[in-house]
């Protein structure tokens, strides 16, 4: 046998892995002889359980030596139960059957006369306690607790505090010896004891979302402020100094107590906001060390209930944190600006420069983190200069940031723009510069402000015809051009006075369709790329008067009627059909009418059709024969249709256009009809292209818009589209006050079970905002709770939020009990209440 540091000196001199391993394999089979020789010398045993140690550093196998470690647990020598403990807590764990056998050896040594046995006991309970283990040995802990030695009162309190976060019931068991290590003289005792209560807090509150705990300590306020003052103000103190401060690992824990028990409660708020100004104020920054106590104490003037002048000083202190030289504390002070600036817009505003300077860093997570705080600070008042910052970060940034960019730039134009174009100009900066990064809702919404924006369209075109001239590279640029040029290329051959000096030269017919061949025969034209373009041509055809470029055009068409792609093979064949058809022609690729742009839509586009809530289903017949007409009029992945070809649009206006097209009936919207109305005798026409038969001229004159273009025959829907009754599990009643009701729907399975909540403005004219549900489950159960489908209520409208609840052990609750607590604006103010809901039997 060899001892521990021969064997280290034998692993490290190995030439090569298979020597290593070679060296391990004879050790390893050496420890096991010796172990089946049942020596009784507790050297040699100890010897054995240190090189065990040391292979499990190396990751090799080690559960042959734990019956070794206990018994080294049995030995009377402090050196052998230090060994044997030590191997317990790395070799075992809880979920191990052999722990069993140390509860007893853990009983025993916890009523030691030794301390340091006791200690070691601690220890190595608070590391691999089990659940069982926890309830068997807390009350020697509950006893060791109140111990009249400083060194075992410490070593309790964070054995406790294990034992509290694997068993929450056993909490209420210290509660009132944590409040006696809070009065504590000694500096140690003082800190563990600070440790347990914070975590008695937290976990109290995480269960059930309130905290009767914290109300148990927030007499302890006045003494523990009287504690961190003096601290604070002392002089040196060489005992605990750490580079000229006081104690900072005792004024860490006082602040974090301070955060927990200020939350929520405007008295203790109070109690403690003049010791935090102190604190604030007189705490060297020239230091980590006073830089982690400054830290601490602004994370708990911006959770408390403090007054604004407190608040505007904590985002000074982290504004001051912005210019430190340590990426690590530049890291936490962008990361802590970004949940204040919601609370204190105007104070984080004041530190705008240096944040965009933050953009420059070289370290990368500094550059993330500054920009997610940059978007938030967008406001009416100074989007020009952010979005100006922003975009020359963009044409520098890595790509990874230019999906996030580019979204976060889209939103905020679309929600902050001062003027149409401005926002015109800004996206289609954006798609100069990150086009291949573009995101469909924001290429859609930028597409939509176009189509809405009748003086600008001219203007549009131009500018992205002059983009595609010079570049063809960036998809979303020529996505969004080749839609826009083949809707509105009439406008961009009649021209308008700009004083941009690329919008002022003449465009020629036979340039588009050199444009579209140019790009068409280019590597960066992708399957979706050419089926824009395709239909684009199809539209182009009816804006042209040059009837050699509208040849051309209807050539280009016929090279993909073989195209291997079928869907584009099938548009491609479609298309070439309606050259058969002049009339019809014309009529199908009219101009879109404008899209409705409702506020839930104006952001990300969304492309269904929302109705009191919940999305509207279209029968399987319905949908494809919409899906082909709006095909017909080539609007894939823009205002009309969406990349599937299903409506995304004002379906009214659109049923508008096809009933004019097709000769029907009055429009059923209160809109303008957008074209004018062929004879009836096109219906045929249409069918003919398909080579199918012709409907009924009476179904023809009632249902225009909804005929089965395939030759199905199906009953024709009515004039108005009445959105299918929810199916589903029942919905049982939560709260029905102040104009809010509130219902849930359950669905349980094997594991889990699955809440679906719903939110209705039940007001005439009132309209909600802020609306904000939270709830609780008991200690039992978990709940995982989805954020809210939107915040803000017309008369009317609904919103919907998931919840997911399952057991901590066993199947899911039979019946859930949910304490709820709800939240809004209402026409008669805030409004908050909480409530306890049971599941109806």
């Amino acid at each position: 046998m060899t001892s521990l540091k021969q064997f280290i000196r034998n692993v490290r001199a190995a030439k090569t892995i298979a020597d290593e391993r070679a060296v391990v394999q004879k050790e390893s089979a050496a420890i096991r002889a010796s172990f089946r020789e049942e020596s009784g010398d507790f050297s040699v045993r100890r010897n054995n359980v240190a090189k065990l140690l040391y292979l499990f550093t190396l990751g090799e196998r080690t559960h042959f030596g734990q019956i070794e470690c206990l018994k080294l647990l049995a030995s009377p020598r402090f050196a052998d139960k230090r060994l044997g403990y030590l191997g317990t807590m790395l070799l075992l764990d809880e979920n191990q059957e052999v722990l069993t056998l140390v509860t007893n050896s853990l009983k025993n040594d916890l009523n030691h006369p030794n301390q340091y046995i006791v200690g070691l006991a601690l220890c190595t309970l608070a590391n691999i306690a089990s659940v069982e283990m926890s309830r068997d040995l807390f009350p020697e802990v509950e006893t060791i607790i109140s111990s009249s030695n400083p060194y075992i009162r410490r070593k309790a309190a964070l054995c406790a505090m294990r034992i509290c976060r694997k068993v929450p019931d056993l909490q209420e068991h210290f509660l009132e010896k944590a409040k006696l290590l809070l009065q504590d003289r000694n500096h140690g005792v003082l800190l563990c004891g600070l440790t347990l209560v914070v975590n008695l807090c937290e976990a109290d509150e995480a269960e059930d979302g309130e905290n009767g705990v914290s109300d148990m300590f927030r007499p302890l306020v006045p003494s523990l402020v009287k504690v961190l003052k003096g601290l604070s103000t002392s002089g040196y103190a060489p005992e605990h100094d750490v580079t000229g401060i006081t104690d900072p690992f005792l004024q860490v824990k006082i602040l974090q107590l301070f955060r927990v028990l200020g939350r929520g409660d405007v008295e203790t708020s109070e109690q403690i906001n003049d010791i935090l100004a102190q604190v604030a104020t007189n705490t060297e920054s020239s230091k980590n060390v006073g830089n982690s106590i400054l830290y601490e104490a602004v994370l708990t003037i911006l959770e408390i209930e403090a007054d604004s002048g407190l608040r505007v000083l904590g985002v000074n202190i982290l504004g001051k944190f912005l210019s430190n030289r340590d990426n690590n504390i530049r890291y936490v002070a962008l990361n802590t600006l970004i949940k204040v600036v919601a609370v204190e817009p105007n104070a984080v505003q004041r530190h705008r420069n240096t944040i965009l300077d933050c953009l420059r860093d070289p370290d990368i997570s500094i550059r993330r983190r500054a920009l997610d705080l940059s978007f938030t600070l967008i406001n009416e008042s100074n989007v020009r200069v952010l979005i100006r910052e922003l975009l020359a970060f963009l044409e520098v940034a890595d790509n990874e940031f230019k999906p996030v960019m580019t979204s976060q730039i889209g939103i905020a134009a679309d929600r902050f723009a001062p003027n149409k174009r401005w926002h015109v100009d800004t996206m289609l900066r954006v798609l100069k510069l990150a086009g291949n990064y573009v995101k469909e809702q924001i290429l859609s919404s930028f597409v939509r402000l176009i189509a809405t924006t009748p003086e600008l369209q001219t203007y549009s075109v131009q500018k992205l015809y002059a983009s595609l001239k010079d570049d063809i590279t960036q998809e979303g640029l020529t996505l969004a051009g080749s839609w826009v040029i083949g809707e509105y290329g009439d406008a961009l051959l009649r021209g308008g006075q700009y004083e941009e000096e690329e919008l002022v030269k003449e465009v020629k017919e036979s340039d588009l369709a050199d444009l579209f061949e140019t790009i068409l025969s280019s590597s960066y034209a992708g399957q979706t790329v050419s089926q824009y373009i395709v239909t684009a041509a199809i539209k182009l055809t009816t804006r042209l008067n040059d009837p050699a470029q509208v040849e051309r055009l209807r050539r280009l068409l016929q090279r993909y009627g073989t195209n291997l792609d079928v869907e584009l093979q099938q548009r491609a064949v479609e298309y070439g059909n309606l050259f058969g058809f002049d009339q019809i022609r014309k009529g199908v690729l009219e101009k879109m009418p404008p899209p409705e742009i409702r506020e839930e839509q104006r952001v990300l586009g969304e492309a269904t059709k929302k109705t009191k809530g919940r999305t509207t289903k279209k029968k399987p017949a319905q949908a494809a024969t919409e899906d082909l007409l709006l095909d017909l009029m080539g609007d894939a992945g823009m205002p009309g249709v969406d990349a599937n070809g299903a409506s995304n649009g004002n379906q009214a206006n659109t049923a508008d256009l096809l009933a004019d097209i097709m000769g029907g009936g009055a429009p059923t919207s209160s809109h303008p009809p957008q074209t004018s109305s062929p004879p009836p005798s096109n219906v045929n026409s249409i069918m003919d292209l398909f080579n199918n038969p012709s409907p009924a001229p009476a179904q023809a004159r009632q249902a225009p818009a909804s005929m089965d273009l395939l030759g199905n025959t199906t009953s024709p829907p009515p004039q108005t589209y009445t959105p299918p009754v929810a199916s589903g599990p029942p919905a049982h009643p939560a709260y029905n006050k102040n104009d809010l009701a509130i219902t849930f729907q359950l669905k349980r399975d094997a594991n889990a079970v699955q809440v679906l909540a719903r939110f209705k403005n039940t007001g005439t004219f009132s309209q909600l905002s802020a609306v904000s549900l939270q709830a609780a489950v008991p200690k039992s159960q978990k709940l995982q709770l989805q954020p809210i489908s939107s915040s803000e209520l017309d008369s009317g409208h609904e919103a919907t939020q998931q919840m997911r609840i399952t057991s901590v052990n066993g199947p899911p609750p039979a019946k859930l009990r949910l304490r709820l607590k709800v939240s809004y604006q209402g026409s008669s103010g805030p409004i908050a209440e909480q409530v306890d809901w049971s599941e109806p039997t």
